[in-house]
């Protein structure tokens, strides 16, 4: 047991990372937020939300996809959204993270190794209720951050991310009545700011086609 238990020491060693791998996301004290910090509070929105969603939620099991879905950033770094604008940048992306979880299967062994690599590979593909519910909350978090943070920190891309979550959201009730709530304050935020908020809702629909639905998602 004990060579199993340093396996899981060294693991747990390279998860120390994620307490300072940075993200682009600020906090509401002027700091940079850690990808541990993220991780956190998406455990704690699982918790809190579960007893609102439209099905039985395996808790267990998406606290657990939460928790290992950035742990590949330990090895592969934390890269932002909005930088992975080329396929061959994506495809990358991609590469680094399936290898670095692989890295973490075959250090921990065909056990506890095999199962984070199912959760990870779960949580990537959004078939199952709880990857999905993951992947929303996950979106879901980084807006709650934004708009916790200093408006002058904000890029004009994550200006109109802020009204393209109901993308990840749309298969839920009690996650789309959030996403609208968080929306809402994302508004307030840049109107508050002095930004144009009606132009930022006409970059959207110019960019992402077909616009009809679209439009219909962001008009409030």
């Amino acid at each position: 047991m004990k060579n199993n238990l340093r396996n899981v020491l060294d693991v747990l060693s390279l998860a120390e990372k994620l307490k300072y791998e940075l993200r682009h996301s600020w906090l509401s004290n002027g700091r940079q937020e850690s990808v541990a910090e993220h991780t956190w509070r998406m455990s704690l929105m699982v918790v809190l939300l579960e007893p609102y969603l439209d099905k039985e939620l395996d808790t267990a099991r998406t606290l657990k996809m939460v928790i290992v879905h950035d742990l590949v950033e330990a090895e592969a770094g934390d890269i932002p959204v909005f930088e992975v604008t080329t396929a061959k940048a994506k495809e990358l992306k991609q590469l680094n993270e399936r290898q670095a979880i692989e890295n973490l299967r075959l250090k921990l062994g065909n056990g506890i190794g095999q199962h984070i690599y199912e959760l990870w590979h779960e949580f990537e593909d959004k078939q199952t209720y709880e990857a999905k519910v993951a992947n929303a909350l996950d979106k879901l978090e980084v807006q709650i951050q934004h708009n916790h943070a200093d408006i002058t920190t904000w890029l004009e891309v994550e200006q109109e991310l802020c009204l393209l979550m109901g993308t990840h959201t749309e298969f839920d009730q009690c996650l789309t009545q959030l996403k609208e709530l968080i929306e809402e304050a994302a508004i307030l935020k840049m109107e508050t700011a002095g930004i144009d908020v009606a132009a930022v809702k006409a970059r959207v629909s110019a960019k992402h086609t077909p616009a009809a639905g679209l439009e219909k998602r962001i008009a409030h």
